[in-house]
């Protein structure tokens, strides 16, 4: 392969696309002594923005709530300007739903982390996602969708 034909993956720029934090009841939420509970929401999304040049965005929705009563909200969609030249059409979608957000990951919870700690409680710290394995389970939902229309 000539030097122009190598496969390329570059990383333009990384930013956040949007951040917003509620914390609906406070102050009375500050005073409550037990333990939130705390669920997270992940998606991602890519797009082409000009030749070879791709937008991808995490999406990161982190809820504490106590019982009924939201204690924190919290959603962060990390961005990246990704550059995907010469990588075989079959690649380019694992590329955009896999490698791409294991870029933005550590940024996204990196911002989650410094937007609660900010708000007034403890930091939250996300675990490690495998990305690989969530786009194998949505393939998996997408063609079981498809036979379920055949029939």
């Amino acid at each position: 392969m000539e030097q122009n034909e190598q496969p390329v993956f570059g990383i333009e720029k990384l930013y956040v696309r949007d951040l917003s934090l509620e914390v609906p009841n406070a102050p009375e939420v500050f005073l409550e002594q037990e333990a939130p509970q705390v669920t997270v929401q992940l998606n991602s999304t890519g797009r082409g923005v000009g030749d070879g040049v791709f937008e991808v965005v995490l999406t990161v929705t982190v809820t504490a709530a106590v019982a009924e009563k939201t204690v924190f909200l919290v959603e962060v969609a990390q961005a990246g300007v990704f550059r995907i030249q010469n990588v075989p059409e079959d690649q380019l979608e694992p590329l955009i739903a896999i490698a791409c957000p294991n870029v933005l990951f550590p940024y996204a919870r990196e911002t989650v982390s410094d937007a609660v700690t900010r708000a007034g409680f403890q930091a939250i710290l996300l675990q490690p996602v495998n990305f690989e394995a969530m786009y194998v389970q949505r393939l998996q939902e997408m063609q079981a969708a498809a036979e379920a229309q055949i029939q």
